[in-house]
């Protein structure tokens, strides 16, 4: 699948609540999912993916852009799949956060998936990732240290109660 094209707006006028305009740049984005896989209670799969914009690697939850008119359902195991080779008999929706709402409409919805089979990984050639399972104490290290920097998995991870 291709890289997705954001709508991108610059200098858009918009009225204020208290009458005032400004002007402002705003991404509208069709939204995204991600995803804390967990192999049992005590396990949660993370991956350490290359970012090419930060030229380093980070830990992360499995994530994704929703394509068009795609339930957020659909997305999540989609995402899970491509990113960890894992399918997901059971998946709850968690919650939904803004991750940047200064300039961006983009909602990420929150999903724990349980019950895993593994399959084949399916990453997009942009993708490079390596799929780690962790502890709970594993992941607080890497929060404590510094090394666990990704907003959304820090807000999926509080939503499991993981941090």
């Amino acid at each position: 699948m291709a890289r997705r094209k954001l709508d991108v707006k610059f200098n858009q006028a918009v009225k204020l609540p208290n009458g005032r305009t400004i002007r402002i740049t705003v991404i509208n984005h069709p939204g995204a999912v991600i995803i804390a896989p967990f192999l049992n209670k005590n396990t949660v799969v993370m991956m350490r993916q290359y970012r090419p914009a930060l030229k380093k690697y980070i830990y992360e939850l499995p994530a994704g852009t929703l394509d068009p008119h795609e339930p957020i359902t659909t997305c999540a195991r989609r995402e899970l799949l491509e990113e960890t080779g894992l399918k997901a008999k059971k998946l709850t929706k968690l919650g939904s956060i803004y991750p940047v709402p200064g300039y961006s409409t983009e909602i990420i919805h929150i999903f724990k998936a349980e019950q895993l089979t593994l399959t084949q990984a399916q990453p997009e050639e942009y993708e490079v990732i390596e799929t780690i399972p962790m502890t709970q104490q594993m992941v607080r290290k890497l929060f404590h240290q510094g090394k666990l920097m990704d907003a959304k998995s820090i807000c999926a991870l509080a939503f499991c109660g993981w941090l």
